[in-house]
């Protein structure tokens, strides 16, 4: 089987990376964004727009590009290759996912049209506070009086929150009627915004008695809908961890082969040519699964999915705590600065983490799955 890209796939990688140098061809440029008012470069969102990215995932009748998931991912790997961070996972991804997902018609055209030209962000408000990776809303509860529709309740971390223009929010229904998904205006929540460890925003998002609109055939139950979009951000959040993979050990074997001690540089130890070898290795793996879970996105199972996004979080999981320990020994001091990216990195790695999934969640879920083996008692 090929797994190289065609050549349009390949285009549209240069044509993003490209795109992205000039933004962020430095650190100090993304140290600069991150601490502006909108945590971000609204420059280079309009561009992503204006280049048809931020509309890729969406049909051509919602106002987007119809892309598949190969191409979404190429996207995700190139923000991920320079920590870029433009909500476009959380907003684009995730949010626009969902609204793709369960909304109707006029709902998709409006939002995602909106959201594809750039003239709005969204962000997923679906975490409780020390809530756990469920696709069950434990912090929020939707109220019916009539025909209208209110909220109340706090989403905790709300990635790409402190921004958006609308929140596209998962409820409990009343009368235990599982968990439906919500649109809700900005000005109709209170929230405050944070730093994340890598230094992005999210927020803290209050719903008191806040109007909302159903997505889609009101007090219908869409928990399976919320799960499989989930694992679709999983997927393309292990995307986005593998281009800050790739960006550190590239970082750390120019490193070691720059980087004088004793007279020689480092890469003449062969102790630590062994450590980068071992990184090398690690990165490979991850890209495997990766590559693999990505193309399992087209057959539209979702129950082999919501198999490849435990399989692949693993993986990637344990390949990014490895890697981002050792570019950061290897580099010594100066990796665990603000100042240079390789710390940054694995701090954001830390954060896709904490917000998609960790290491003992993937191996739980998937060992919940094994149910083709007998028991066997312990002599």
């Amino acid at each position: 089987m090929d797994f190289t890209y065609d050549d349009e796939q390949q285009a549209l990688r240069e044509a993003v990376r490209g795109l992205l140098k000039q933004t962020y061809g430095d650190h100090e440029a993304r140290r600069q964004a991150v601490a502006s008012d909108d945590g971000f470069d609204r420059a280079l969102w309009g561009r992503l727009a204006e280049m048809g990215v931020l509309g890729l995932p969406f049909s051509e009748d919602d106002g987007g590009v119809g892309a598949g998931p190969v191409e979404i991912g190429i996207v995700c790997q190139e923000l991920g290759r320079v920590l870029a961070p433009e909500p476009y996972l959380a907003s684009v991804v995730h949010a626009g996912g969902l609204v793709a997902a369960v909304g109707t018609p006029e709902q998709k055209a409006d939002l995602l049209g909106r959201l594809s030209s750039g003239e709005i962000v969204l962000a997923a408000a679906d975490t409780s506070p020390g809530g756990r990776w469920t696709s069950r809303a434990d912090g929020v509860r939707a109220s019916l009086d009539g025909n209208a529709w209110t909220l109340d309740g706090v989403a905790d971390p709300v990635v790409g929150g402190e921004v958006a223009d609308q929140f596209v929010v998962t409820a409990a229904l009343p009368d235990d009627g599982g968990t439906g998904v919500f649109v809700v205006a900005a000005d109709a929540v209170s929230r405050t915004g944070y730093a994340a460890a890598d230094l992005t925003r999210a927020a803290s998002v209050t719903f008191d008695g806040s109007a909302a609109t159903p997505l889609g055939e009101p007090g219908r139950d869409l928990s399976e809908s919320i799960a499989t979009i989930s694992d679709l951000t999983r997927i393309m959040g292990a995307n986005q961890a593998l281009g800050v993979m790739q960006s550190q050990v590239r970082a750390t074997t120019d490193y070691l082969k720059s980087r004088k001690q004793f007279g020689v540089t480092l890469n003449t130890f062969q102790a630590l040519t062994f450590r980068a070898a071992d990184m090398y290795v690690e990165l490979e793996l991850a890209h495997s699964m990766v590559d693999w879970a990505t193309m399992t996105i087209a057959g539209g199972d979702r129950d082999v999915v919501a198999d490849a996004a435990d399989r692949v979080g693993l993986a990637v999981a344990r390949a990014g705590r490895h890697i981002g320990q050792e570019a950061i020994q290897l580099h010594g001091g100066i990796g665990m600065t603000a100042e240079y990216a390789v710390g940054v990195g694995t701090a954001h790695l830390e954060v896709l983490d904490q917000w998609l999934g960790n290491a003992h969640h993937h191996l739980t879920r998937l060992s919940a799955r094994v149910t083709d083996h007998e028991l066997v008692e312990a002599v």
